[in-house]
C-alpha cells in the first residue's frame, strides 16, 4: 500500500475523490444561506427527540460489537459545536464516549509529532470519541496564523489522509462535521455571550482575532474540502445560522453514517426474542 522514495520519504496511496463531493464549498454555501423559517425550526427540535433514541441504539450496537467510532467537530467561533455535542450526547450512555477539547498542544506535545495527542485519544473497542476541534487545526489556525512553514502545510494534507486512511483500515468510522454560520450572526453570538455573565467566558481575544481573518479562514476551509474531502472519509457541511436545525442536521448525519450499528442491536433484539419464543414452545412440547 505505501512505498517509499530513495530518499526515505513516505510516498502515501492515492485517494479517491467523489466527483460531486469535491465541489464541497463553505464560500458558496455562506452566500446561499437563507434566514430559517420558525416553523421549520419548529419541526426539526421536534424530530430531534427520535434521532437522540437512534443514536443511543447506535452506541449500543457499537458496544457490542466492540466497534469504533470517531465524531469530529470544526467550524467557526460560535458556531454552535458545544450546543451540537451536548444535543448528540444528551441521551448517551457516559461510559460509552468522550469527549475531546481540543486547543493548542502542550509544551509537551510541541515535542512530539503533530498527531502524536490525537493518536493517544482515540476510541477503546466499543467507544465513541467526540472531538471538539481537531487535526484540521494543522491547516486551520496554524494555515491562517503562519505559526508554521508552508511546506509543512501542504504536507499535513497528506498526512491528515495517510491518517484517516490507517485509521478507517483499522475500523475506526470516522464522520468529519464542520459547521458553518454567517459573518452577521458570528457577531450577533459574540454580542449576545458579551451581555450574559454565565457565557462571557466563551469569548475570548483570539475570537476577536480570529474573526480579522474571516476571509482567509473560509479560503483555508474550501482548501480542506478540497484536499482531504475523500470517499472513505468525506466532509458533512451543515448550515448553522439556526442552532435548532443545524442540531437536527447533525443528528441526522451521524446516524444516517452509524445506522448499520442501530440496526445490528434491532437484529440483536429480534433475535433474543425469537429464542424465548422457540424455548417457551420447547416446553410446551415436552
Amino acid at each position: 500500500m505505501i512505498s517509499l522514495y530513495s530518499a526515505g520519504r513516505v510516498r502515501f496511496p492515492n485517494f479517491e475523490y467523489d466527483d460531486f463531493m469535491k465541489n464541497l464549498s463553505l464560500s458558496h454555501t455562506l452566500k446561499k444561506m437563507k434566514v430559517t423559517s420558525e416553523e421549520d425550526k419548529e419541526k426539526s427540535e421536534d424530530k430531534i427527540s427520535g434521532l437522540q433514541l437512534q443514536m443511543l441504539k447506535i452506541q449500543q450496537g457499537l458496544y457490542h460489537s466492540k466497534e469504533r467510532a470517531i465524531i469530529m467537530f470544526e467550524g467557526f467561533d460560535a458556531a454552535g459545536k458545544g450546543g451540537a455535542i451536548k444535543t448528540l450526547t444528551e441521551s448517551l450512555d457516559p461510559r460509552g464516549f468522550r469527549v475531546h477539547p481540543i486547543g493548542p498542544p502542550s509544551d509537551e506535545e510541541q515535542g512530539k509529532h503533530w498527531l502524536y495527542r490525537f493518536w493517544a485519544d482515540l476510541p477503546e473497542k466499543g467507544n465513541i470519541a467526540i472531538f471538539d476541534r481537531s487535526w484540521y487545526g494543522r491547516v486551520l489556525v496554524e494555515r491562517v496564523e503562519k505559526l508554521i512553514p508552508n511546506k509543512r502545510i501542504e504536507e499535513a494534507y497528506e498526512e491528515i489522509n495517510q491518517f484517516e486512511h490507517m485509521l478507517e483500515a483499522d475500523g475506526i468510522r470516522i464522520i468529519k462535521i464542520f459547521i458553518a454560520i454567517s459573518k452577521n450572526e458570528q457577531l450577533e453570538r459574540f454580542e449576545a455571550r458579551l451581555s450574559d455573565p454565565y457565557k462571557q467566558w466563551k469569548i475570548t481575544n483570539d475570537d476577536v482575532k480570529a474573526r480579522k481573518h474571516w476571509n482567509e479562514y473560509v479560503k483555508a476551509t474550501d482548501l480542506i474540502f478540497k484536499k482531504t474531502n475523500t470517499k472513505t472519509s468525506p466532509w458533512h457541511l451543515v448550515e448553522g445560522n439556526s442552532k435548532k436545525l443545524a442540531r437536527y442536521e447533525v443528528l441526522k448525519i451521524i446516524t444516517k453514517e452509524l445506522s448499520h450499528h442501530g440496526k445490528w442491536i434491532d437484529k440483536k433484539a429480534e433475535s433474543m426474542g425469537k429464542r424465548k419464543i422457540e424455548k417457551a414452545i420447547r416446553k410446551e412440547l415436552h
